[in-house]
C-alpha cells in the first residue's frame, strides 16, 4: 500500500511536468522528423501481463518499425548489450535519450497501475518469450521507470548482468530501498551515466 501511495504521489508530479513540457518537447520532435511525438509499444509487466507503454519518440518514424529480435542464446546473453544505431536516432531523440526525458510519459503508466516508480524495466514480448526460467522471476513485481540495474550501469551492462540486478531487486526489495534507488537515479540521470 505504501509503495502504491508513493507511486501515485511521484507519478502525479511526473505527469504535471510531462503536461507542462509536452507542447515544447512535442514541437521539437515533430519539427525534427515526421511522425507522432508519443511512441507506444507493447511490454510485459506484472505476472506476465502485457500492457502498452508510452515514451517520447526518439527514433525516426521508420526506425520504430519492427526489426529482427535478438536471439538470447545461453552464451550470447551474457555479453549481449542493447544498442540503438545512431543513424536511427533523431537529433532531438539523442538529447531525449541522454537526459532520460524520453521516459517522461512512463509516469502515465505508473498512474494507470501498469508500472511502478522502481522495478525492473519492462521488456518486449519477443524477448520475454526467450527467457530461461530464472529470468521470469523479474515478473513477480511491477516493472519500473528506474531500478537497481539503472543505477548500476544502465546500457553499459550486458543483458545477463541486467537480469541479475533485476532478480536481486525482486528478491530483496523494500520500500526504503526503493527510495534509495529513486534518489540515486537523479544523480545517475544528471551525470548521464550509461545513457544511450
Amino acid at each position: 500500500m505504501i509503495t502504491r501511495l508513493f507511486d501515485i504521489a511521484a507519478a502525479t508530479v511526473g505527469v504535471i511536468v510531462f503536461v507542462v513540457t509536452y507542447p515544447l518537447v512535442a514541437l521539437a520532435i515533430k519539427l525534427d522528423s515526421r511522425g507522432p511525438a508519443i511512441y507506444s509499444q507493447t511490454r510485459v509487466g506484472l505476472r506476465g501481463k502485457r500492457f502498452t507503454m508510452y515514451k517520447y519518440r526518439s527514433m525516426s518514424h521508420d526506425g520504430h518499425k519492427p526489426y529482427e529480435t535478438p536471439k538470447l542464446e545461453p552464451v550470447h546473453f551474457k555479453t549481449f548489450v542493447f544498442t540503438t544505431p545512431m543513424s536511427r536516432l533523431t537529433r532531438v531523440g539523442r538529447f531525449l535519450r541522454a537526459t532520460s526525458l524520453d521516459e517522461l510519459p512512463n509516469f502515465w503508466n505508473v498512474l494507470k497501475g501498469d508500472m511502478s516508480i522502481v522495478g525492473p524495466r519492462p521488456e518486449i514480448p519477443e524477448l520475454v518469450e526467450q527467457y530461461p526460467p530464472e529470468y521470469r522471476r523479474r515478473h513477480d513485481v511491477k516493472p519500473g521507470i528506474t531500478g537497481l540495474a539503472q543505477i548500476s550501469g544502465r546500457a553499459d551492462l550486458s543483458y545477463d548482468e541486467t537480469m541479475q540486478y533485476d532478480i536481486e531487486y525482486v528478491n530483496h526489495h523494500t520500500f526504503t530501498g526503493d527510495l534509495k534507488i529513486a534518489w540515486r537515479t537523479l544523480s545517475t540521470v544528471l551525470a548521464r551515466k550509461g545513457a544511450r
